[in-house]
């Protein structure tokens, strides 16, 4: 491209991008709607409109708060603290709903009873609304999603490893379990489609034994997890097991999925409905040792399909949880008319059947009728070293091209069958979330907290494969 349309286009965007930026640091009409507009679960008295949330929004100045123990994500009754973390922007720090109802934006769909929720532009950043957002929960297996984005650079997919007996130690009683055999060998791309697709535990401990253990990998998590600036959450456990102080929020675990998305394996197994696992080594009639498979299904019912919900249209992953302590948790990316949207919900008080899932495809409905209309209530941020590196000199000028991963799509599944969103012959399928976090793509401009980014245009999502 020539010079004179590179200076234009670059004069463009950050013009744009301030512009833009002082909108989103204006004064915004807040709304909290009632129960019967919004949702059922109800902020401690006068919470919602707590004036005395006035930490910065500039995440490197909020303190991250980690608690001793998860006590407060207890009871049916529990209630969210009235101040939590401002990362992301004040509104989020508050207890209740948090939505900008402006003239044209839909109202909020009823019968939300989540303890927290968010609904969020994954290209962009921008939080269309948020219930609770900061509240420290138990997050069940969606802290799988931090695992896998800490631990899949690790190793080639291709890395064939034999199962110790100590690699499977340790695991909690009523785990969800792939089917992992002692002494069976089984490839890197097994283990995280065992992660994945079924949760499971054993998988998640196998992957944990080769990274050095179990304490080493919940360092590392940890650690990722504060680059990332998911500063509510604390990693105790790796598989997201019920575990004393272990936490994280709807807001967390959206920034870990957006983080998560970049990655193209991280794209495929989370968008991948089914594929086949080796099974157990046995002999057959006539002696010969022989190990036959057997297929697994993902557990993520908007994209498997339930007997009551059908795959949601434009779903692409990401993982699903479900635990004493959390009760079910979810985080959801999906597509619809070229916008990309991620949802998060935490622990409905509803006890149906599949409630998670109804209220994810609620509040995504409600998204996708409300973006490009409803003024956002915060951000997710960039991770620390993207903010540092856009606020270099030089910052700004990176090449979109050289963003981490190609934007290409997913491999096939592990049976040779294309993921859900693949086409048959080829491999350009997989999830394309568009905000690259490296290379300079993500730009935290002087001043403001708006970031440029470039859309990475999603495949097509919608051609899914009939429901079970």
């Amino acid at each position: 491209m020539p010079a004179p349309k590179n200076s234009i286009r670059r004069s463009l965007l950050v013009t744009s991008a301030i512009v833009l930026s002082t909108a989103l640091t204006a004064p915004a009409a807040f709304a909290a709607p009632s129960p019967s507009a919004g949702s059922s679960s109800k902020p401690s008295a006068g919470s919602s409109a707590d004036s005395s949330a006035t930490a910065s929004a500039d995440p490197s100045k909020t303190p991250s708060k980690k608690p001793k123990d998860s006590k407060n994500s207890k009871g049916s009754k529990a209630a969210p603290p009235a101040k939590m973390s401002t990362v992301g922007g004040a509104l989020l720090g508050r207890a209740g709903t948090q939505v900008n109802l402006a003239s044209g934006v839909p109202v909020l769909p009823k019968g939300l009873s989540a303890r927290s929720w968010i609904v969020a532009d994954a290209e962009s950043g921008e939080v269309l609304a948020a219930h609770n957002a900061h509240w420290q929960l138990a997050p069940a297996s969606t802290l799988k999603m931090l695992f896998a984005d800490t631990l899949l650079p690790k190793w080639p997919s291709s890395t064939e490893h034999e199962v110790e007996p100590s690699d499977l130690a340790g695991i909690g009683s009523g785990s969800s379990m792939v089917g992992i055999k002692e002494d069976e060998t089984y490839t890197v791309h097994d283990l995280w489609l065992g992660v994945f697709l079924r949760s499971g535990n054993d998988a998640v401990r196998v992957l944990a034994a080769m990274n050095g253990g179990v304490e080493n990998t919940v360092a590392e998590m940890n650690e990722h997890a504060e680059e990332l600036q998911a500063l509510d959450t604390v990693v105790v456990s790796p598989d997201g097991y019920d575990a004393e102080g272990q936490v994280s929020s709807a807001y967390d675990l959206t920034l870990i999925a957006r983080s998560g998305l970049q990655k193209k394996d991280f794209r495929e197994y989370a968008s991948t409905v089914r594929a086949d696992f080796p099974g157990e080594t046995r002999k057959n009639k006539k002696g010969k040792k022989v190990r036959e498979s057997f297929e697994i299904q993902n557990t993520n019912r908007l994209l498997s399909g339930d007997y009551d919900i059908p795959v949601y249209q434009g779903i692409a992953g990401v993982k699903n949880g479900n635990t004493t302590e959390a009760g079910a948790t979810f985080t959801g990316v999906a597509e619809q008319d070229g916008r990309v949207l991620l949802v998060t919900v935490m622990n409905p008080e509803k006890k149906e059947g599949n409630q998670v899932y109804k209220e994810t495809a609620k509040l995504f409905d409600w998204g996708f009728e409300a973006a490009g209309k409803v003024d956002p209530v915060g951000e997710l941020v960039p991770p620390r070293s993207a903010a540092q590196a856009g606020a270099r000199p030089g910052g700004a000028g990176a090449s979109p091209g050289e963003a981490g991963g190609t934007g290409e799509g997913a491999l096939g599944a592990a049976d040779g069958r294309p993921v859900a969103s693949a086409a048959a012959g080829g491999g350009a399928g997989g999830v394309g979330t568009a905000l690259a976090v490296t290379g300079g793509v993500l730009v935290l401009l002087a001043g403001g907290a708006f970031l440029v980014n470039r859309r990475w245009p999603l495949p097509d999502l919608v051609r899914r494969r009939p429901r079970p």
